[in-house]
């Protein structure tokens, strides 16, 4: 399904039978085979399953998305969506890679992630905090 060179063993699993609410937040590789809703971060490599549910924004060095993901998705270096993926949200990456029958829902952006507030950009929207 994606590059082995860069699907790792996983240092978390959420097991197909699991639904986890809330905001999950990890240093390691995480896997996802069951539903999450809330939000997902990881400093490592997220991996959605095939049958993997996600309702949440997500932030990872590397996604890998084999499921449904329903919230913004931002990969700091690569997203792959396999062929079974759907995602209704937008996603940023520096790296996309989109199998033939990958559904992709969303505005999608190329590059590395804005900061969230800059006082360059608030001088031009004419809002600069105090």
């Amino acid at each position: 399904m994606f590059k082995s060179e860069c699907h790792t063993t996983p240092d978390t699993l959420i097991g197909s039978s699991v639904h986890m609410e809330g905001d999950f937040q990890s240093e390691g590789n995480v896997q996802i085979e069951g539903k999450v809703t809330g939000s997902i971060t990881t400093t490592g490599n997220l991996t959605v399953g095939e049958q993997a549910h996600i309702s949440a924004s997500v932030d990872a060095t590397n996604a890998f998305i084999g499921g449904y993901v329903k919230g913004n998705v931002i990969a700091r270096e690569r997203l792959e969506l396999a062929a079974t993926s759907k995602i209704d949200g937008d996603v940023m990456a520096k790296i996309i890679v989109m199998a033939e029958g990958a559904q992709l829902n969303g505005r999608c952006q190329m590059g590395t992630p804005a900061p969230t507030t800059t006082k360059a950009s608030s001088k031009r929207t004419g809002t600069e905090a105090a």
